[in-house]
This record gives structure tokens, sequence and C-alpha cells, in this order.
């Protein structure tokens, strides 16, 4: 049975736009007095409201009596929300003044999390997943990629990516899941990091496939964590063996984003410390530039050069990074429209970077957009101008959601 939405005051489709580079806000189509037409989970068309009751006179109606922007539902590319346990005495202390060295020597950081997540069951870190997903999905993210990384050994890598998979069965909306047991090397390993490395490459991914937990495998490039090096090696075997691959790169010194260009990574992620060779690289590459305004917020650093990205050609997206320790607000909407206005991006700039933009990441060849067969992953604002969501800087969420065209919220 179709179903016919609408009318809403303005559709913003998030067609015709380029992937890469600069956007303009006239540049953004524009549907008024809009209705898009449903079935089995998948949209059959979208038009004016008018033209669609005539041409699918037989379609069930859902009537929207009050003015309302509908928009594909957000894409969230980057994040951690399979964990437990807080790191609020890690953020105590860093806006005390504390180091990240020192907040790791007192027994915070990422080993932190690793700690509490170990000792957490399955049952806890599914239940903990659900709950984030959930909150998401309410505020309009339908799809959202979700990390491991807080076991770094055999057996809590495995309980993480199984949580996350019994989550994608407890939620509407829709889990995608990434290995990233390259998150650092773990305090209780007592070999070197390329040992380390390929122990996840020789012992570790192949059983990921066995239980088809992931197709995708993240590293973290970082003095504090991986180098150069060791993870183009990684990620080179990571790639042979059918994983696809992003990388947390630039974060707080360069050299990961041309890693991630030079062995095809999907998307180089975080990027605050990238310079003019990274972005050029960046722009002449199809990585897409995931930028991560939650982990500057939640650090007090700076903003990944978006600007500089969208002006050499690149193709950004926005993510939350919401995680425990770096970024635990979760927010992307607010964190999108804060960052919009320190970086300057345009409306279009910053809805795109949360949807058709932010697709090409996860490899997603449905979502993204409003557009006959892609999926009914929508969303609704209470307003009758769409540049209203940015302009209340996150406050404003939707008020409807749809997922595969079931109403969720």
């Amino acid at each position: 049975m179709k179903t016919l939405l609408g009318p809403f005051a303005q559709m913003l489709p998030m067609t015709g736009l380029s992937l890469k580079g600069t956007l303009q806000d006239e540049q953004l189509a524009v549907i008024e007095k809009g209705g898009v037409v449903l079935e089995d989970g998948e949209i059959i068309a979208v038009a004016d409201y008018k033209s669609l009751l005539k041409k699918y006179p037989d379609s069930e109606i859902a009537f929207i009596d009050t003015p309302m922007v509908l928009l594909p539902g957000f894409i969230d590319c980057h994040t951690h929300i399979c964990y437990d346990g807080t790191r609020n005495r890690d953020y105590a202390m860093r806006i005390a003044g504390k180091s990240y060295l020192e907040i790791a020597r007192a027994g915070g950081g990422i080993w932190d999390s690793v700690t509490k997540t170990r000792i957490a069951d399955i049952v806890t870190l599914t239940e903990n997943t659900v709950a984030r997903a959930n909150r998401h999905l309410k505020e309009g993210v339908t799809t959202i990629e979700v990390k491991s990384g807080y076991g770094l050994n055999l057996e809590g890598e495995l309980k993480m990516l199984r949580a996350i998979q019994q989550a994608g069965l407890h939620t509407k909306a829709t889990l995608i899941s990434t290995c990233l047991a390259a998150h650092m090397k773990p305090r209780d390993y007592t070999g070197s990091e390329t040992e380390y490395l390929q122990w996840v490459s020789d012992e570790l991914l192949p059983l990921l496939q066995q239980e088809q937990l992931t197709n995708r495998v993240d590293i973290f490039i970082e003095e504090t964590a991986f180098s150069v090096d060791a993870a183009t090696v990684f990620l080179k075997q990571a790639m042979q063996q059918g994983f696809a691959a992003t990388v947390h790169a630039d974060q707080f010194s360069a050299g990961g984003a041309a890693v991630a260009v030079n062995t095809g990574a999907l998307s180089a992620d975080h990027l605050e410390a990238s310079n003019e060779k990274e972005i050029a690289l960046l722009a002449n590459s199809n990585t897409v530039a995931v930028v991560l305004p939650g982990a500057s917020l939640g650090l007090g650093m700076q903003y990944a050069p978006a600007r500089k990205l969208l002006n050499a050609g690149a193709s950004v997206a926005i993510a939350s990074d919401w995680n425990p320790g770096s970024a635990p607000m979760g927010d992307l909407l607010i964190q999108a429209a804060v960052m919009s206005a320190a970086e300057k991006l345009s409306t279009a700039e910053v809805l795109a970077a949360l949807t058709v933009r932010a697709a090409p990441a996860l490899q997603l060849k449905d979502a993204g957009m409003m557009l006959a067969g892609y999926a009914a992953d929508l969303q609704a604002y209470p307003t009758s101008d769409y540049r209203d969501i940015l302009y209340y800087q996150g406050k404003m969420k939707p008020a409807m959601v749809w997922k595969k065209g079931e109403l969720v919220s």
C-alpha cells in the first residue's frame, strides 16, 4: 500500500548537488508545498503535493496539518557509542587545565574506557548502544556508524562488535559497525606496535569475516597511537582481505590524511591538524574529509579547517565522534550548527555534510537524499523555513522522524 506524506511547507531532497567543493544555498532544491509517496520502506515519488494526489489517488494519506520542513535523515559516519562508563573525571581535569598526558598518567584517557568496557558484559554494551542510537534517531539521525576500539584484545573486540550487531536488532536506526582494534596499542600487550597490528590482521580480522561482524576497519594514526608506516602496512593488509578502511587522521599532528589518501581509504576523520599539504591531497582524492566538531568542543581545541577544505574542492562530511572521552555530548546538529558559525559554512554545505556527502563515507547507495528508490529515512522540523534549523543552533529538533517509511518519533 502506498502512503502519501504531506503537504510540507518545504522539502529539501538534497538532490543535484556536487559531492565536492563549495555549495551556495541557492543550489539547494526547495520544493514548496511538497509531498512524498512511500511504499515498502522506500520512496516512490517526490513532487508537489497536489500533483501527487492526482497521480496516486488510491494512496493512504498521512496528512501533515502544521508547517513542516522535510529533510532526509542525517547520517552520522563516525561514532564510538558502544562503551561503558564515563570519563567525567577526565573532563573535569581537562577544563581545570590538565594536559592529555597528565590525564593519561592519572589513569584517564582511552585506556580508562578500555578498562570499563572490558569489564562490562555484552548485555550492558548492547543496551548502552541501543539507548544512544535511539536518542540519535529521535534527533533525526537515521544511520549511525559505530566503532569498536575499547576492547583491544580478542575477547573485548569480539564482544563489542557482537554487541553492536545485537543492538542493530533492537533499534530502528541503521547501525554500521567498524573494527577499531587499532585504536592504540594496549598497555597489556608486550610486543611492538607492528606486532600488535599484525596480530589484528592475522587473528582478529579473519574471525570478524567468519562471524560477519563487520567489513570495515579504522586506525588511529598519531604520536600516541600508531605510526604512519605501521598504519600503511596494516591498511593495505586489511584491504587485501576485503575490508573497507577509514582513518583517524591529523587530530593532533599531520600525517594520517596522507595515509588515508594514499591507501584509498573511504574517509579521513578529524583533520584538526591538517595543513595546506593535507588539504590539497584530500581535495584531489575521493577520500571524504570527515570533520568532528564534537571533539573540538570537548577538547577545547581548534576545529578542522572545513572552510579551507571546501574551498580547495574536498568532499566534507560532519560527524559527531560521540564517545565517552573527547566528544561526550553526541548531539550532531548542535555540533554542526556551532561549527558552521565558526567556519562560515553555508546552510547547503552543512546539510549536505550531514546527508548526501556523508553517505559515501559509509558506501551507502540509498541514503542521504529524497529520491525514488532510496530508503524512506526522513525527518520533519516544525518550521516553514529550512534556515531556522541552523539559526536555532541545533535546539530545534525534528518533530517527526521516519525510518524506512515507519514513523518512529
